[in-house]
């Protein structure tokens, strides 16, 4: 069986055994696929240094025939988004808009316009500073990416959170910086996205 091409950002790793890992991507050609990288984490593997959360790389992987869990064959790194290990709370977003995707999407389905949004947003996260408007906007654009935005004309948020949130939603990312939130909008987006994705959920 020939092996594939992707191109995808590291979602999670877990071990799998002493020496190996699997490690879940999310990729622009397969979607959300998972991959074991066999001896990761022997001293002198070829992976060594490659595999880390958010890490963007061309990969390439051989397509399990009973399973989902493909076997990881190559990476070639293409960026490691460092400051994103560096502050907690962009690490916090990172995580919060990966667990969004993985609720919301299937395994092994080939969804780019996801791929190149989350890449988008983690290019942003990974330059300072960290704005709170940013995660809001990949919410919305995620939900509207999947075909499951709100109606937000008539909805049960407050004028100004709503005119935000619309905002957010069309914005192109330069602008979404610019946008400011008070604590009190950003809590009332926060809880009217979250209803949204608990109905979204696959």
């Amino acid at each position: 069986m020939n092996d594939e091409r992707a191109t995808g950002i590291i979602l999670r790793t877990r071990p799998l055994t002493e020496t190996s890992l699997i490690v879940q991507w999310l990729t622009a050609e397969a979607g959300r696929i998972s991959t074991v990288a066999k001896g990761a984490r022997r001293p002198k593997s070829p992976f060594l240094g490659k595999v880390d959360l958010y890490y963007e790389a061309d990969i390439s992987f051989q397509r399990a025939r009973k399973s989902s869990l493909h076997t990881l064959r190559e990476i070639n790194l293409r960026a490691t988004h460092a400051t994103l290990r560096t502050d907690f709370a962009t690490l916090e977003q990172a995580a919060r808009a990966g667990r969004r995707i993985e609720r919301t999407t299937e395994e092994d389905v080939s969804i780019p316009e996801v791929f190149e949004l989350f890449k988008n947003f983690v290019n942003q996260l990974a330059t300072p500073p960290l704005e709170p408007s940013l995660l809001l906007a990949f919410e919305i654009k995620l939900l509207d990416t999947l075909g499951f935005a709100p109606v937000l004309e008539g909805s049960t948020l407050p004028v100004g959170s709503r005119r935000a949130l619309e905002q957010l939603q069309i914005l192109a990312w330069p602008a979404v910086r610019r946008v400011k939130l008070s604590a009190s909008q950003i809590t009332e987006i926060e809880k009217f996205l979250d209803h949204r994705f608990h109905e979204a959920m696959v």
